[in-house]
């Protein structure tokens, strides 16, 4: 059996479509979601699908986190709306095992600080006529890991920062379960 381990610090909309696709694969399982964030949504959509969850604080995020990981030994590490940068030593024990997703067509609109509606709101402000999403490999800077695939919708003139981050939102759920089953085949 393999097994995915998700890190999520918000709503988990990402987290659950991950979760309910490997449902429905008999070889692959997600073990636990992980979230710094006790008021996360995350955890009462995971624990609706019965996966076990695991609040940390960031002095656990250090040692007991990355100890559990290496019990574990996941297939792949999955990023689905984590917001805290991820250590050297996670890096170093989980070469090109540990990916995000990120709501723009990276290069553009990554780094510190640039997630969700401050993605959306730039894309806004600079008119894109495009935008997308980036599932990328995780390096020890915010968003410049190997990227491993992109898929982009058009805007429309009209498109407002809620719409922009609705079609985002529509390609994450369309595109990320698959390729995270892709890369663990």
């Amino acid at each position: 059996m393999k097994e995915i381990v998700v890190f999520s610090s918000g709503a988990g909309s990402n987290a659950e479509k991950i979760i309910s696709y490997f449902k429905k694969v008999s070889d692959v399982c997600i073990s636990v979601v992980y979230t710094n964030n006790p008021a996360a949504g995350v955890l009462k959509k995971a624990k609706n699908h019965g996966v076990k969850t695991r609040v940390f604080s960031a002095q656990e995020y250090q040692k007991e986190v990355l100890k559990e990981l290496l019990s574990i030994n996941p297939a792949i590490i999955v990023l689905a709306g984590f917001l805290w940068k991820i250590p050297k030593n996670y890096i170093d024990n989980f070469p090109n095992k540990i990916i995000n997703i990120h709501p723009s067509l990276l290069p553009k609109y990554g780094g510190n600080g640039m997630y969700g509606n401050n993605v959306f709101k730039e894309v806004f402000k600079n008119k894109e006529e495009l935008t997308g999403i980036t599932i990328h490999y995780i390096d020890e800077k915010f968003d410049t890991g190997p990227i491993i695939f992109q898929a982009q919708v058009k805007l429309l003139p009209n498109d407002d920062v809620t719409e922009i981050a609705n079609k985002t939102r529509q390609l994450e759920h369309k595109f990320f379960s698959a390729q995270i089953h892709k890369l663990i085949r």
